[in-house]
């Protein structure tokens, strides 16, 4: 009988995370790179990048930086082509960028839609195709999502208070289409193995207001934000063999806050 714990192994694996320094990125790297895999960080602030990619290899992981702007078509391809000729396979991309633009309903204006669109669409849309071409032709690969709780139900902007924070309608707008993206993913590509899947993440704790982070904890059923290891575990979940069978499925990572 097979342990248990080798499906949830990702050595060999070569894993993209874009976004790979952001708050929630750097968490999604390391978790990756803790069960074996070979982790490339990807976004536009490559210093930023290769710091975090440098902290994972000080503990004996193994990472990479390398910049890349889902706004420019050129550097999706230049990142596809440098991962070929370093590692010849692209096991794992994990869609994690976002551009934020807007402010709530009376405070955005089309271009912002436009902006967002650039990234959080077009963007998305090239770099998983290029991605999902290299694990076609090895009929493995998994695709997986970052998403939010506001691409799954309306914000509860009474959370916010006086903090001065919001959620900007192109953000719920980018996150909704992502699901149907993951989706569209799912049923596409399933004939060649090739598996997309979504996780939706409540708010991370950072250095939020107090109030808002003390009334976000009273709206959710487990009473507090998310920290830094709570991403790890799904994550590395749809990554691996652990979920060879699960497509086209969105997981919440939340507290619960999607349940009420």
């Amino acid at each position: 009988m097979t342990d248990a714990t080798t499906r949830f192994s990702l050595d060999g694996r070569v894993c993209v995370v874009t976004g790979g320094a952001g708050l929630y990125g750097r968490w999604i790297a390391q978790g990756l790179a803790e069960h074996g895999a070979t982790v490339v960080l990807a976004a536009r602030n490559a210093e930023a990048c290769e710091a975090v990619a440098a902290e994972l290899a000080s503990h004996g992981l193994r990472a990479w930086a390398q910049r890349l702007d889902l706004a420019d078509e050129d550097s999706i391809r230049e990142l596809r082509d440098e991962l070929m000729r370093r590692h010849g396979r692209i096991d794992v991309l994990v869609n994690n960028a976002v551009h934020r633009a807007g402010g709530d309903f009376f405070a955005t204006e089309p271009s912002d839609f436009a902006a967002t669109h650039r990234v959080n669409g077009e963007g998305l849309f090239l770099i998983t195709q290029l991605c999902a071409e290299q694990m076609i032709h090895r009929r493995a690969g998994s695709i997986v999502n970052i998403a939010s709780i506001y691409g799954v139900v309306g914000p509860d902007f009474g959370v916010y208070g006086d903090s001065g924070m919001t959620t900007p309608v192109p953000y719920a707008y980018d996150k909704g289409g992502m699901l149907a993206f993951t989706r569209y993913l799912a049923t596409y590509l399933g004939r060649w193995g090739v598996r997309a899947n979504a996780i939706s993440p409540g708010g991370l704790q950072t250095d939020q207001d107090p109030a808002f982070v003390e009334a976000y904890a009273q709206r959710t059923p487990l009473a507090r934000m998310a920290g830094p290891e709570d991403i790890k575990g799904p994550i590395v979940f749809l990554a691996s063999d652990a979920s060879a069978y699960v497509t086209g499925t969105n997981l919440a990572v939340d507290g619960g806050w999607t349940a009420r």
